[in-house]
């Protein structure tokens, strides 16, 4: 399938690309790679106050590619994680893949996670990462290290409404006491293939 390229370098030739792109979205938001994400906390000690005072450990994971937003000075959440892998994908690495967006999301409930396969030539997404990739919000394949520019534009779509998205869960997750809370009737995931 072409020259050997590692999924680090991978990742490094799109990343740049992909922030300028989100910075149309919104100056706060920011991409990086290789960020630790935390997927587990665990408390290691309480006070006699325990809803307030206690020691806490977290387990985290490294991203391929993290799209957070700054919140204030030194705040900031993370929106997007995206998976990435060259070539191709096992059976092993849909399950393992799919199992940290499920681990991510128990810390990060608004978090959106997808996963990106690049240099795939003519072959589409593998039937084996529909089945074993339950956990994950989108999945996306590009003919090249590069995508086209039609794969490009829809990459871009795709992050802009899962932003949307996970903005749109966070506010009903953590305000859904609030009586200032938008009021909703009706939540529909569609399904969406091209």
């Amino acid at each position: 399938m072409g020259k050997q390229v590692s999924e680090k370098e991978w990742v490094k030739s799109i990343i740049t690309n992909i922030d300028k792109d989100i910075k149309k979205l919104s100056g706060n938001l920011f991409v990086e790679d290789g960020r630790k994400l935390p997927y587990a906390y665990e408390v290691m000690e309480y006070d006699d106050d325990h809803e307030k005072n206690h020691k806490l450990n977290y387990l985290s994971y490294e991203t391929d590619i993290l799209i957070y937003e700054k919140t204030g000075k030194e705040k900031w959440k993370p929106r997007i994680v995206i998976e990435a892998k060259v070539d191709s994908i096992n059976t092993h690495d849909a399950i393992t893949y799919s199992q940290k967006s499920l681990t991510h999301k128990n810390v990060h409930p608004y978090l959106r996670y997808g996963i990106i396969i690049g240099n795939r030539e003519h072959y589409p997404l593998p039937g084996r990462l529909f089945r074993h990739g339950v956990h994950f919000d989108f999945m996306m394949s590009w003919k090249g290290h590069r995508p086209d520019i039609a794969e490009w534009n829809m990459f871009i779509k795709i992050l802009k409404d899962e932003i949307q998205a996970s903005k749109h869960l966070e506010e009903i997750i953590f305000n859904s006491r609030s009586k200032e809370r938008i009021k909703y009737v009706c939540l529909h995931k569609p399904l969406r293939l091209k």
